[in-house]
């Protein structure tokens, strides 16, 4: 496993837009994750599509080729080391992106995001590079 998706891949991937799909295409081999935060998300917005069950079926179908990342106390614990080093900074990002950020740190992977501002506060993070 090389990567974990943040949510707007996923979005990005099941628009068309961006790239995204293709991009997955080429990196699914090396392997790709999605943290159970980012599934929390994707199924948010699904929730408020136009079809919400139409919806759901094309996330389920689209997310049942990646492994999902579990939230565990490793990652817990540095989770909760990253959002006070950023407090104490000033610097803080959404908790959903530092999941995913801890995630990516203790498994040593690069994270794939079109949200780079939030993700490059994160010390040694390796963020895959999206041209944006």
């Amino acid at each position: 496993m090389e990567y974990i998706l943040d949510a707007d891949w996923v979005i990005n991937a099941l628009a068309g837009k961006r790239g995204a799909s293709p991009l997955l295409r080429e990196l699914r081999p090396s392997g790709i994750a999605l943290s159970m935060v980012t599934i929390g998300e994707l199924y948010e917005g699904a929730f408020g599509a136009p079809d919400p069950h139409r919806r759901l079926l094309e996330l389920r179908e689209f997310l049942s080729i990646f492994t999902v990342l579990p939230l565990t106390d490793p990652i817990m614990e540095r989770f909760g080391r990253l959002r006070h080093q950023l407090r104490a900074q000033g610097n803080l990002i959404p908790d959903f992106d530092l999941l995913i950020a801890a995630t990516a740190l203790g498994l040593d992977l690069t994270v794939l995001t079109f949200n780079v501002r939030h993700f490059e506060r994160i010390p040694n993070l390796r963020l895959y590079p999206t041209g944006d």
